[in-house]
């Protein structure tokens, strides 16, 4: 058992090397089972952004949110809000485009002018940065470092951007974080407290998720990290 139990760790790190050299060095969870990132992309959208950060509060844990820059423009009061309590901020691109088919000069207009907007709204220089969709090439994330932001992933998907029920959102996260137990890495989740096509979606699905999924990990081992515990 403890043989195989090494060649599925010596395996997992093979793969995460092999997507490294083709994709280029992101962040990654690291090997103590017990860790859970949350992270949110597309915001910042009223009322859920701020209605998660009354949720997080009260559970005194801090997450990560990756947000459009167009966006932080127009509510840039729900930025400042994030910064204040304590989150991590990331850069989400100004447009949310997938850069996988962009010009390398739109790609660092698009994470610089998400910057400056960040920048603008908290006064706090932005080091953390998530490609729309997933979607990088090796000079995408060469970019994001030259602007000085590390570049992050996820190993758990949540799949809440499509309509969907608080339970369905729950059973996946749960069922992400027993998977990485068994491959004994951390957990980075994929959560979304905005819409990318537009302002005002509605993200009461993910809400009442995060609710349900920090009242269950109160009671057990698991502790609620942000992404620079593992930079």
């Amino acid at each position: 058992m403890v043989f195989a139990t090494q060649i599925e760790e010596r395996y997992e790190q093979m793969r995460h090397a092999a997507r490294d050299l083709v994709y280029g060095r992101t962040v990654l969870p690291g090997c103590d089972i017990q860790e859970v990132a949350l992270t949110f992309d597309d915001g910042p959208n009223d009322p859920y952004t701020l209605q998660l950060l009354e949720l997080l509060a009260r559970y005194q844990v801090r997450a990560t949110f990756f947000m459009v820059g167009n966006y932080v423009r127009r509510r840039p009061e729900i930025a400042r809000a994030i910064h204040q309590a304590g989150h991590l901020l990331g850069n989400h691109t100004m447009t949310h485009p997938s850069l996988l088919w962009e010009r390398p000069s739109r790609v660092r207009e698009e994470l610089a002018n998400c910057s400056a907007a960040i920048e603008d709204a908290t006064g706090e220089a932005v080091e953390w940065f998530r490609p729309p969709f997933g979607a990088r090439r090796r000079d995408v994330l060469r970019i994001a470092a030259e602007l000085g932001m590390a570049s992050v992933m996820w190993n758990v998907t949540a799949y809440d951007w499509d309509p969907t029920e608080p339970d369905a959102v729950v059973a996946r996260v749960q069922c992400g974080i027993h998977q990485n137990q068994r491959r004994h890495r951390g957990s980075n989740i994929l959560l979304h407290d905005g819409g990318h096509q537009q302002m005002g979606a509605d993200r009461l699905a993910t809400l009442v998720a995060t609710g349900s999924l920090l009242e269950a990990w109160a009671g057990s081992a698991l502790r609620v990290v942000t992404v620079d515990v593992w930079r």
